[in-house]
């Protein structure tokens, strides 16, 4: 089974940049879809990006497209999250899941069924 554990959170000012890792464990990353959610205090976990198992394609959210980029080394059982242009608004704890070679509604996620414990992202204005 995959264990993922998110880092790379942290306090930044409105246009400054992040950059969010997941590594995973104790499994063949490589065969996983992987996604990065985040949830804002009293709000549902929402989808931000994700990167199929062969990291071929990605998808966003409206919101971050062109600000943020998703990207995965399966030689390092990692996917990336960096993140530009943050704004107030960003600000949430950020999760990163894996789904199994989904085929697709990758911005679904029920469709994950492995989290990290996730990391805080605050940006200030």
């Amino acid at each position: 089974q995959v264990q993922l554990v998110e880092s790379g959170g942290g306090l930044v000012q409105a246009g400054g940049s992040l950059r969010l890792s997941c590594t995973a464990s104790g499994g063949t990353f490589s065969t996983y879809d992987m996604g990065w959610f985040r949830q804002a205090p009293g709000k549902e976990r929402d989808f931000v990006a994700c990167i199929t198992w062969t990291g071929s394609s990605t998808y966003y959210a409206d919101s971050v497209k062109g600000r943020f980029t998703i990207s995965r080394d399966n030689a390092k059982n990692t996917v990336y999250l960096q993140m530009n242009g943050l704004k107030p608004e960003d600000t949430a704890v950020y999760y990163c899941g894996a789904g199994y070679r989904l085929s697709g509604a990758w911005s679904l996620k029920q469709n994950y069924g492995i989290w990290g414990q996730g990391t805080q992202v605050t940006v200030s204005s």
